[in-house]
């Protein structure tokens, strides 16, 4: 069994992740971690020879908390929320994902990745805001996008400049170059002799 000693920020970065935090835990770390495996074992929460054995130290305040994760272990989860509702004066037990956003502030996930935006030639087209925003909305819808045309378009007829509009209709659709100009065809050596 180890422990390693962790930041509070490290347990912001385990969203989806769970365990046992207790709170208040001072002295011998090594002591709390054997004599909670041993309880635990003893009441039937731990099952299967199970143990926690992966457990972290951190600060909280002027608090040293030790957080048991769930993962590999074999738990019986109703005996331990019983005895973390009956012992939570003395042990300030909680689960992770109750202290996280409690005490922390929540998670720290990986930012949601920007919602892929379809080219859209408007450069060089009649600049006229109208113009422009059909031309956007044709291409949002053209991209089963069909709520995002509507939402773009009543942003857009609502903004207060011609500036503010262009800028929203960038949320929207990648403003690219129009579409060019089909290069012309090359006369085969046929052709050529003619």
């Amino acid at each position: 069994m180890s422990i390693r000693t962790i930041t509070t920020e490290d347990l912001q970065c385990m969203e989806g992740k769970e365990g046992l935090i207790l709170q208040g835990c001072g002295d011998d770390l090594q002591e709390w971690v054997d004599g909670i495996n041993e309880m635990f074992t003893e009441a039937g929460i731990l099952k299967d020879g199970s143990k926690f054995e992966d457990i972290s130290a951190f600060q909280y305040g002027e608090l040293t908390c030790l957080f048991y994760p769930f993962e590999g272990v074999k738990l019986e989860m109703g005996k331990l929320a019983m005895w973390r509702l009956q012992t939570h004066e003395a042990f300030g037990g909680t689960w992770l994902s109750d202290f996280v956003p409690n005490r922390l502030g929540g998670f720290i996930g990986e930012p949601e990745p920007e919602p892929e935006k379809p080219g859209c030639a408007l450069i060089g087209q009649d600049g006229n805001i109208f113009n422009l925003a059909g031309i956007a909305a044709r291409t949002l819808r053209r991209n089963d996008m069909k709520d995002q045309a509507k939402e773009m378009l009543d942003r857009v007829f609502s903004s207060g400049s011609y500036y503010e509009a262009l800028s929203i209709i960038g949320e929207y659709v990648n403003i690219t170059d129009s579409e060019a100009k089909p290069a012309k065809r090359q006369k085969t050596p046929k052709q050529q002799e003619r």
